[in-house]
């Protein structure tokens, strides 16, 4: 055999290239390329320009995000109520131009049971200033303003999905943009008015804090809103009770109106800025806050929505978690060919304790260094405003195509198709040879690289606190995490009794080289699995037919003599035109979220927990994606255990499941409320009383011991 075993998984430029690769490719989360239009199945978003009298300095402009719901459907305002989330929009935009807030439109009431929201259907225009300042150079083609807008929605009708898009146009500087005048005439009528053109604090009006409620007193509302009943809506968030019952009343030109205060208070203002309004016309007052709000959560309950999670761990047991989670994931079924082999290959130098411990160290450098990097780019990713969690890279298709690809090629190798010596220059090979421990240290790479997007046992709240705390004790959190991975690896390396132990040399090891060769091959038929979630069925045909095309490139590669160059050439243009054939369909999404996984099953959607709450019903979150392991294994045995689903049959308990296979913002900051950033997350919900966080590794009892308690 031309290659020896220590060089079974040696692959210095391919795995470098293919780590690195998926990394940069799962942070980025391409997009296809921006437009002026981005429609789904539930809104057409449409981003306008109004700027009638162009764009110079001191000109008024205006841009705005239309979004045209389908019938039933409806999207929020700023405050969106007892559920839900505003839309955001985050500009780019040249050097001396700046957009202001979302002038937002009236709203209107929206009931769900016994829950109110506050939000759009039908279409709707978000205007938003913009301002030109004299230090703006026009840049784009035709001395025009370059505007690009990254936005996000939530969309519901009984069910939420989250939406975003990536928009761009050009505002010409000189001549007029007017075509869509008419929508933002009406948009910005639509605007709720100062009232008596005051925009600061309203004075001779208030807001009295009086226990559990809080007493609104207005002056200055127009005469001929006198006698009628006005319909309000704070722009505070998290202040009232939204679809409490409330009473109003007129003093000759005073309005009042007496508002009871949420259970799950979280904001307690000094200034409550409020909008009133009759006849589709709204007036906009800030009053000042008189007395002092009772503390958070100390007003009566009514219908209770999820407590706050348990108090945050602390560093120290933090830092054990990740110690414990990082040993615990060698055992994630991805990595064991790797370890398998990295281990075996002590059976080579039985005698060399030097070789040992250089591998073992080098090893545990590329893993600790990994995680190190990974983290930090997570927490980078975090604070530029992405919502990631851990594993965020496998949420990415073009990641886990990379990934597919690199186990494939992999295998054939070890199955004995080609030897990475047959492509690399002598002079790299020698490299190799001189420095074994680069192979040692990629091997560490590509184990995280794999292991990563799964949450081990104790390490989920040790991953939630990382992105609390301040960089420096996150990244000691994310080295702890490698620490314990590379651990036991560590250990045989430095122990000579376990080098004894190993079987001696032998031609046992080119078939358990061979063998090796069957757990790369399903790890791509799982990356497969994953893809067709993320991209549906067409999706997972094209990544098969391109790992197809490459298997025949690197074969075509093993040919000698003319037949070899005829073969190949043929093979790279089969290759070739099946990426531009169906390419595309590898990273074109398929709606998630939006469909239940079975009739017991209900997809997870911000507010659909206080909905089944607001019912009387306790909740069970499954928060999952296809491309976690442990995910997987929980599902098939404890969540399908024939005691455990008669025990929640029996409690009624409602089953939601959040899919985060792709990246999902809102999940993201729903985790995040729960002190993790990673899934597995199993969580049960009941009226009046903290969630109930569980183990990663979901056993029977444990479940079943929690729905008893119900």
């Amino acid at each position: 055999m031309a290659m020896t075993f220590s060089k079974i998984i040696q692959r210095p430029l391919i795995v470098a290239l293919f780590t690195l690769a998926s990394l940069l490719v799962g942070a980025a989360h391409a997009q296809s390329p921006a437009k002026t239009v981005v429609s789904t199945a539930q809104v057409r978003a449409e981003l306008m320009a109004h700027a009638p009298d162009g764009a110079d300095a001191g000109k008024t402009v205006w841009l705005g995000l239309q979004l045209t719901h389908k019938p039933d459907w409806h999207t929020y305002w700023k405050n969106s109520g007892d559920s839900g989330l505003p839309t955001t929009l985050q500009w780019t935009l040249p050097s001396g131009v700046t957009a202001g807030d979302i002038a937002w439109p009236l709203p209107k009431k929206i009931p769900i049971g016994n829950l109110a929201n506050y939000g759009f259907a039908d279409t709707v225009l978000l205007p938003v200033p913009l301002t030109i300042t004299p230090n703006f150079k026009p840049t784009a083609p035709g001395n025009a303003i370059e505007v690009k807008l990254k936005a996000n929605w939530l969309v519901c009708r009984q069910e939420c999905i989250p939406e975003e898009g990536e928009f761009a146009l050009t505002i010409p500087v000189k001549g007029s943009t007017a075509i869509n005048s008419a929508s933002f005439t009406a948009a910005l009528a639509a605007q709720p008015r100062p009232l008596l053109g005051h925009t600061g604090v309203l004075p001779d009006s208030s807001v009295q804090i009086k226990g559990n409620t809080i007493e609104l007193s207005v002056q200055g509302l127009p005469v001929a809103l006198r006698g009628k009943t006005l319909d309000f809506f704070a722009e505070t968030p998290e202040v009232i009770e939204t679809a409490a019952r409330w009473t109003q009343a007129w003093n000759g030109g005073v309005w009042s109106a007496t508002v009871p205060l949420s259970p799950q208070r979280s904001n307690a203002p000094s200034v409550m800025p409020v909008v009133l309004a009759a006849d589709g016309q709204g007036y906009r007052a800030e009053l000042k806050v008189l007395g002092n709000w009772p503390a958070a959560g100390a007003t009566a309950p009514t219908v209770s929505a999820p407590p706050p999670a348990q108090a945050p761990i602390t560093l120290l047991a933090a830092l054990i978690g990740a110690l414990l989670g990082g040993m615990l994931l060698n055992l994630m079924p991805c990595v064991f060919p790797i370890l398998a082999i990295k281990v075996m290959s002590f059976t080579r130098h039985a005698n060399d304790q030097r070789g040992h411990r250089v591998s073992g160290l080098a090893y545990s450098a590329g893993v600790v260094l990994s995680f190190l990097a990974l983290g930090a780019l997570m927490l980078a990713l975090r604070s530029a405003g992405e919502q990631l969690g851990w594993g965020f890279q496998l949420q990415s298709p073009a990641t886990v195509a990379a990934l597919a690809a690199l186990f494939t090629v992999m295998g054939l190798n070890l199955a004995g198709l080609f030897e990475f010596g047959q492509f690399l220059p002598s002079r790299v090979l020698l490299v190799e040879a001189k420095n074994p421990a680069i192979n040692a240290f990629l091997s560490g790479v590509l184990a995280v690289a794999i292991a990563s997007p799964c949450t081990a046992p104790f390490m989920g709240a040790s991953l939630g606190l990382a992105l609390a705390l301040p960089a420096a004790q996150s990244l000691l959190i994310f080295t702890m995490i490698g620490v314990g991975m590379a651990l036991p690896y560590l250990a045989a390396s430095l122990v000579p009794a376990v080098a004894r132990m190993l079987p001696r040399p032998g031609a046992w090891m080119d078939t358990f080289r061979r063998a090796m060769a069957f757990p790369m091959f399903a790890t791509v038929v799982w990356l497969v699995w994953v893809l067709g979630q993320q991209s549906g069925i067409d999706g997972a045909g094209a990544l098969l037919a391109l790992l197809l095309a490459l298997s025949a490139m690197l074969w075509s590669l093993t040919l000698r003599g003319r037949s070899r160059l005829i073969v190949a050439t043929i093979m790279v243009g089969i290759g070739a035109l099946l990426v531009l054939g169906i390419g595309q369909n590898v990273l074109k999404p398929v709606p998630s979220n939006n469909t239940a996984s079975s009739e017991q099953w209900q997809p997870w959607a911000p507010g659909r927990v206080e909905q089944a709450l607001a019912a009387g019903a306790p909740v069970f979150v499954d928060f999952t994606a296809a491309w976690c392991v442990t995910c997987q294994y929980n599902k098939k045995t404890t969540l399908a255990n024939a005691d455990v689903l008669a025990d929640l049959a029996t409690k009624k308990v409602t089953l939601l499941r959040a899919d985060w296979t792709r990246r999902d913002p809102v999940i993201s900051a729903a985790l995040a409320q729960l002190g993790r950033n990673g899934v597995p997350v199993y969580v049960v919900y009941q009226n009046g009383k903290a969630p109930v966080v569980m183990s990663e590794i979901l056993s029977v009892t444990e479940l079943r011991a929690v729905l008893q308690a119900l």
